[in-house]
């Protein structure tokens, strides 16, 4: 299988994936690859300009490349420093849940996978009746993502591990 596409291939990717009971934890264990370290909080997510936006990037591309609980951890800081409300929140919430089913999966429990899968869908469908929660969504087509967050909620993961293509804006 070739390598996903890259948005920020200058960024390297950690050494390992976490995976609770499997790897040391990233942050808390003096064994992790970023102990004692604490990620500054990243500056506030504007849709309108999405693909300027390091952190939000990031998460995809960690997402794209099966490091889900890092995925999850990027953009819990943007939702954070959302408010933890509202359309862009919602939107980073769904995501997160998605990250957090691979977490679950690479960990062999279905249940949380199941679980965390039904309720990204249900993030992702309800920002379809907001403005500017529109059909493209920071790049993403929510549509895309409800499919997704849904097959896996009936079906478990995929043997294919799931990509996020965001479209760019034109330069």
């Amino acid at each position: 299988m070739s390598a996903p596409p890259r948005l920020l291939p200058d960024e390297p990717l950690p050494p390992y994936t976490y995976v609770p009971g499997r790897s040391p934890h990233p942050v808390s264990d003096p064994e992790g690859h970023q102990f004692g370290a604490r990620p500054p909080m990243p500056a506030l997510l504007v849709p309108e300009r999405w693909h300027e936006s390091r952190a939000y990037l990031r998460g995809i591309d960690l997402f794209n490349c099966a490091y889900y609980w890092e995925a999850h951890e990027a953009w819990e800081g943007l939702w954070l420093a959302a408010g933890r409300a509202g359309t862009t929140a919602d939107f980073l919430k769904g995501l997160i849940r998605l990250a957090a089913a691979g977490v679950k999966n690479a960990a062999g429990k279905p249940e949380g996978v199941q679980s965390h899968a039904c309720r990204a869908a249900e993030l992702f469908r309800a920002g379809e009746s907001e403005p500017q929660g529109g059909s493209l969504f920071l790049g993403l087509r929510r549509q895309t993502l409800i499919e997704l967050a849904e097959a896996i909620c009936r079906s478990g993961w995929p043997a294919s591990p799931p990509l996020l293509l965001p479209t760019l804006p034109r330069a």
